[in-house]
């Protein structure tokens, strides 16, 4: 056997031992409590005919791009989507990327050079993680949610200074102190940088996001938008002035080097913006008070989370994996969240709230949960 061959397999049977495996599976429970589908736009009929009229008044679009935006994969419809985005959060400019991760990589490995400091969350998404890996510039972690150890390190950093943060996080599915951070970034002069993947299309007046609904439009520096949580479909978008547009332009290789979306998906992205206008948004916070008061009631030990993301710990990977497979067998689609993807002794049942749950639904599976807690 090859050395590289006893690498794999020795990794691979680490976490066969320590229970956190991961493996691909078709198997899917008929109640949905998983996805990110918050809003059930991925599902949705109407929005699918919504794509599909759309789709027929364009009869010659071509089934793929056929290379980057920057050689033949542009359109004119693509820039079109782009600002109707931008306008709807209230931003001057944004460029879409082919997804969130390539968003988050392609903005963080660009912008901040040797020099300068990037500050983020120790719980900031994997992607961002990957962005600011690839940057030459200096990086800190500040303690979640943390205003005080965030300032700490503001003192220590040097040149251009980026503080990178999501506005609801998407393990533990609470809230950063936005208003908070961007007063400490304004007086260290810093730039503040926001992931709005799990709040966009859930806060804000029809789903604009936690930022519009703090008024901080005009004191943050860029916005990362993903498309593939509430918004149902797929890809991503950078909001944030013209001429960071066109630097992303030129400098994220995540951007530049990569065959575009076909014109199929944007049109799906661009519908589904226009159906964020015709729902009730009332209904998926019915849906959050409901599923808070029936943990309350029921004392169960919950995250502290008003978005749709909540969570349950237990107190390992095979707990947590029981719990989850316990509750697969009675139809609710329900994951465990493991170590190391969470820190250990945080392993959890992320449950995720959407408008097509029942409050039936929502009800049975607390008092389910209640036999594991």
């Amino acid at each position: 056997m090859r050395k590289v061959e006893r690498f794999i397999g020795d990794k691979l049977q680490e976490r066969k031992d320590n229970l956190s495996i991961r493996n691909l599976s078709t198997n899917i429970s008929p109640v949905d409590f998983c996805s990110n589908d918050y809003l059930g736009f991925a599902r949705s009929g109407e929005l699918k005919k919504m794509i599909d009229s759309s789709l027929a008044s364009m009869p010659d679009y071509l089934n793929g791009a056929g290379g980057s935006r920057l050689l033949s994969g542009n359109t004119r419809f693509t820039e079109e989507t782009e600002q109707f985005i931008a306008d709807f959060h209230l931003a001057e400019s944004g460029l879409i990327f082919n997804s969130g991760y390539d968003a988050n990589v392609g903005l963080l490995s660009s912008l901040p050079q040797r020099g300068d400091t990037i500050i983020t969350d120790e719980l900031i998404h994997a992607s961002i993680i990957d962005g600011c890996r690839l940057s030459h510039a200096t990086r800190f972690k500040f303690h979640h949610n943390d205003i005080n150890d965030l300032e700490g390190k503001l003192k220590r950093a040097k040149g251009n200074t980026f503080v990178v943060v999501e506005s609801v996080y998407s393990m533990d599915g609470d809230m950063a102190p936005l208003l908070a951070i961007s007063n400490l970034c304004e007086r260290y002069e810093a730039n503040l940088i926001v992931d709005e993947a799990h709040a966009t299309g859930i806060f804000g007046i029809n789903g604009q996001g936690l930022i519009n609904q703090l008024h901080l439009t005009e004191r943050v520096f860029a916005r990362i938008v993903t498309f593939g949580k509430a918004i149902g479909v797929h890809g991503a978008i950078v909001l944030g002035n013209k001429n960071l547009r066109h630097y992303l332009i030129n400098f994220a290789r995540s951007f530049i080097y990569t065959t575009a979306a076909p014109i199929h998906n944007v049109v799906a992205v661009n519908c589904a913006y226009q159906y964020l206008y015709k729902i009730d948004h009332q209904l998926i916070n019915q849906k959050i008070a409901l599923f808070r008061k029936a943990l309350k009631e029921q004392k169960i030990k919950a995250l502290d989370s008003e978005s749709t993301i909540q969570g349950i710990l237990f107190s390992s990977n095979e707990a947590t994996k029981q719990a989850a497979a316990n509750l697969q067998s009675k139809g609710f689609d329900v994951r465990a969240i493991l170590s190391p993807t969470v820190a250990p002794g945080k392993e959890r049942l992320r449950i995720c709230l959407h408008t097509f749950n029942t409050d039936e639904e929502m009800i049975s599976l607390v008092n389910h949960l209640k036999e594991w807690n």
